[in-house]
């Protein structure tokens, strides 16, 4: 058996409860909500939940693949939450937020992937709160455009789609996304005109010249804003940690990042794709 590779220090996080999160996790459960913070074990739940923010996941908590890095559900899902777009837009107004963060599981099941429950979740949120700014972190639709093209018609402000890792290893921690697939996504968004982000993982066992090259890939294909972050192994069943990225490689990357030409780039050990995700707005 592999040795298992030790956690560094700039890796422990205190997760301290406060007011705000309390009412955060009390909106969340009593509106049968379902988030990307809790499911995904987010090492930054408890400070995001501290000020208020959450990131909502639609279309139930069961997804139909079952990716080596991912701690969300994998198996049958439930049919869709018909009053689950008005849930959603109720609570960002009772969370008093300006900026909404939603992402979802995998649909594969349904005939169009969840493409209309997610354009309707994004068109209550915004008749329920016209000042808001909402960014949405979307599934690949399996490549189909006439499906991506349905959120991109109701205009959020920003889409996101996370590539993950580099091209060399996408095949053997995702179970059914394609490399290519996700770079033909984040060409449909930066087509449209909308703000194309995307999100990787690091300390899988990638080069730092892989990294590279799926910077130049993003670039190619439109994305403006990266995230980068290290790995976390969720649990013993899922695919093993490489290697701790240390906080100077991580500055190294948004370095390169900027280099090659992308508007923002957030790179850190505890950086995920919805976090601080706020300030890309005021950015973008």
């Amino acid at each position: 058996m592999t040795d298992r590779v030790r956690k560094p220090e700039w890796l422990k996080i205190n997760i301290a409860a406060n007011n705000r999160y309390t009412e955060t996790k009390r909106i969340v459960e009593s509106h049968c909500l379902h988030t990307i913070c809790s499911s995904g074990r987010c090492p930054n739940l408890g400070e995001c939940w501290g000020k208020g923010t959450a990131t909502f996941m639609i279309g139930g908590n069961i997804c139909t693949r079952s990716c080596k890095f991912c701690n969300t559900q994998t198996g049958r899902p439930l049919p869709l939450d018909k009053n689950e777009p008005q849930n959603v837009a109720r609570s960002v107004a009772l969370m008093k937020l300006s900026h909404a963060v939603i992402t979802s599981v995998d649909r594969d099941d349904l005939p169009d992937l969840g493409a209309s429950h997610w354009a309707e979740t994004i068109s209550q949120v915004k008749a329920s709160n016209p000042d808001i700014t909402i960014e949405v972190l979307i599934p690949d639709f399996q490549g189909k455009e006439e499906l991506i093209n349905q959120v991109i018609k109701v205009r959020p402000d920003i889409i996101s789609h996370n590539m993950e890792t580099v091209k060399r290893i996408s095949p053997v921690v995702r179970s059914a996304a394609r490399y290519e697939t996700s770079l033909k996504v984040i060409r449909c968004i930066a087509e449209s005109g909308l703000t194309a982000k995307s999100d990787i993982m690091v300390g899988l066992g990638e080069t730092p010249d892989e990294v590279e090259k799926l910077m130049d890939d993003l670039q190619k294909a439109g994305c403006r804003i990266l995230t980068i972050g290290q790995y976390l192994q969720p649990t013993r069943r899922h695919y093993p940690v490489a290697e701790y990225i240390t906080p100077k490689q991580f500055d190294n990357y948004k370095e390169i990042g900027l280099q090659k030409g992308f508007s923002q780039v957030e790179s850190g050990p505890l950086v995920r794709s919805s976090y601080h995700a706020e300030k890309y707005i005021i950015n973008k």
